[in-house]
């Protein structure tokens, strides 16, 4: 069964040499598969802009949860302080081979409704005190993705997908 994102996906607009066709859609990938893929990876890595303009990336660990990543970082951190100032992150999962790339903004969570499922997921995915693992320094953020790209590095570039959620 496809998942409602599979009617948000495209072939990802690039460079010609690429060789991305705008045209063939049999082999692009489903949101089920990039799903799998975020479940399944253990360390997401964070890209934020300081307030000077300049890039900064740090590894998270966290939980997919009803289409969302959710993780814990310290808001006086550098991440923390960079999403106060500018909440448009990336998040790029630790495959460069089964990529996975996600654009979108994160904010403070503190949903209590949401809270005890995904500290449930937090515990069981890293063996860890959900209160330990998922608010250190006081911060679980919410990242929701707002376009994602994927591909195969086997089966590049047949398989790059884009979706625009």
């Amino acid at each position: 069964m496809s998942h409602p994102f599979d009617s948000k996906r495209s072939r990802p607009e690039g460079a010609a040499s690429y060789g991305i066709n705008p045209d063939a859609n049999e082999e692009m990938l489903t949101w089920d598969w990039v799903t799998n893929e975020i479940v399944q990876s253990r360390n997401y890595w964070v890209s934020s802009t300081r307030s000077n303009g300049n890039p900064h990336v740090a590894p998270v660990w966290g939980v997919w949860h009803e289409e969302a990543l959710y993780f814990g970082s310290d808001p006086q951190s550098q991440k923390g302080k960079n999403f106060a100032h500018n909440p448009n992150i990336v998040v790029h999962l630790e495959s460069g081979d089964d990529t996975v790339i996600l654009e979108g903004t994160v904010s403070l969570f503190n949903d209590e409704t949401a809270l005890e499922a995904v500290q449930a997921k937090y515990g069981v995915k890293y063996s860890m005190s959900p209160e330990d693992s998922t608010n250190p320094g006081g911060g679980l953020y919410r990242f929701v993705p707002k376009r994602a790209l994927a591909w195969k590095e086997s089966d590049y570039p047949n398989t790059a997908t884009r979706w625009l959620l």
